[in-house]
């Protein structure tokens, strides 16, 4: 549904912080998106050397980024050189499943409320069927001078 062309036109994040790959599927309640992990991921040289595994972090990045994908989405919004999304919050943050190189993270995102700004989100990363995060994150969208 949004390849990383049309992603990188919504979001100001570029590598190595772009964590979302492509957009699989999303309308203004949901989206569905996935970020590959590869080997060649700067953060897996320290992280670990003899066991590398994506930063439990890095996952809930990455489901923000998601959602403040379908935060444009849902409010009509583009992103322009003045607007920024900051993190509002991130609430019952659980790590389940360790993401190492080769698998697929797929994040489902549900926008649970909107108002005055701020957005709320459900989120939920898995690979495969197991569940690795899952999180309520809240992120508001800013304009600055």
């Amino acid at each position: 549904m949004m390849d990383i062309h049309q992603i990188l036109k919504k979001l100001p994040h570029r590598y190595p912080i772009l964590l979302v790959d492509r957009v699989l599927a999303m309308d203004d309640k949901a989206i569905k998106a996935l970020k590959n992990v590869t080997i060649n991921e700067p953060y897996f040289v320290g992280h670990f050397p003899h066991r590398p595994v994506m930063p439990g972090v890095l996952m809930l990045e990455a489901m923000a980024q998601a959602a403040a994908l379908l935060a444009f989405s849902a409010s009509g919004s583009a992103l322009d050189s003045n607007s920024v999304i900051y993190f509002a919050g991130i609430d019952g943050a659980r790590f389940k499943r360790p993401v190492e190189p080769g698998d697929q993270l797929v994040m489902d995102v549900s926008l649970e409320r909107a108002r005055a700004g701020i957005y709320k989100f459900k989120a939920v990363a898995r690979v495969g069927e197991d569940i690795a995060c899952e999180a309520e994150l809240m992120c508001t969208m800013r304009t600055v001078a």
